[in-house]
């Protein structure tokens, strides 16, 4: 998918890798970016930062753990700009305990916003690309949708759910002749603060500014899977090829994830 003269969509783009998504669309070319963020004071900064790079920007306050939300601000989008060519799933929360520590609410709304929001915001826009047989979707889950780990039981839950949706929605319009791509990217820990505290012994922590351009390369071409850094697709072909208790050795023993998350803080 070339950005060139294209509208852009990201949500949870007022931040991390979502406002560098967001820049670096501009640089590419892209003739409307439109940012949905549930900051209101980070959009406006976002907007007049990012005023000078040639494309025309449109901010609009968007809390996607709200339903109501997200089809007010897709219907305004669509008045406003009409279809969105590239769909940037990406905002995203975690809450890093053990799994008895959550509450009800917490499990709610991490499947919510990490999850079903990217379902409802992708039905929302699909339909526009449907129409004229072009468009690309990319959807910003994590390595937790691949792997499991410790203090991660429900952010990989919500991560896995997405998984399975992102390439499943892939396969279907592949089905049906559609000339829309889905990119379904799956990233270790990222260095952003999300994940402060997180301690890796031997896969290293993602930098924004390089994880956000080999996304936005990786939606160019059109790429149906993308999992940063390479090594995990070999602990990915280690899961369906060792016994269970092998793998959780080499998981803890060799690779350590699953002590990463014993000092998390988060933001």
């Amino acid at each position: 998918m070339d950005f060139r003269n294209k509208t852009v969509l990201i949500t949870g783009g007022c931040s991390g890798i979502g406002k560098i998504m967001a820049r670096k669309s501009l640089e590419r070319g892209a003739r409307k970016l439109v940012i949905w963020d549930i900051n209101e004071d980070a959009l406006a900064k976002t907007k007049e930062e990012f005023s000078g790079m040639g494309g025309e920007i449109l901010v609009y306050i968007t809390d996607v753990f709200n339903l109501d939300d997200i089809k007010i601000n897709a219907q305004k989008v669509r008045t406003d700009v009409g279809k969105v060519d590239v769909l940037i799933n990406n905002a995203g929360i975690v809450v890093g305990k053990y799994f008895h520590e959550h509450t009800h609410d917490q499990i709610h709304k991490s499947m919510l916003i990490n999850s079903n929001a990217f379902m409802h915001v992708g039905l929302e826009f699909l339909s526009g690309m449907m129409a004229e047989n072009s468009g690309a979707i990319c959807n910003i889950t994590s390595s937790a949708g691949l792997i499991s780990n410790p203090k991660m039981s429900v952010y990989a839950a919500s991560k896995w759910a997405v998984v399975g949706w992102s390439d499943s929605l892939r396969l279907e319009m592949e089905q049906l002749g559609k000339n829309i791509s889905v990119t379904t990217i799956m990233p270790f820990y990222i260095n952003t603060g999300m994940f402060d505290g997180v301690k890796s012994k031997l896969l290293p922590i993602l930098e924004p500014e390089p994880t956000s351009e080999r996304i936005i390369k990786a939606i160019e071409s059109k790429t149906k899977m993308l999992a940063m850094p390479l090594p995990y697709w070999f602990i990915r072909l280690s899961q369906g090829i060792l016994p269970i208790p092998i793998f959780d050795w080499v998981m803890k023993n060799v690779f350590g994830v699953y002590d990463t998350m014993k000092d998390f803080r988060g933001r």
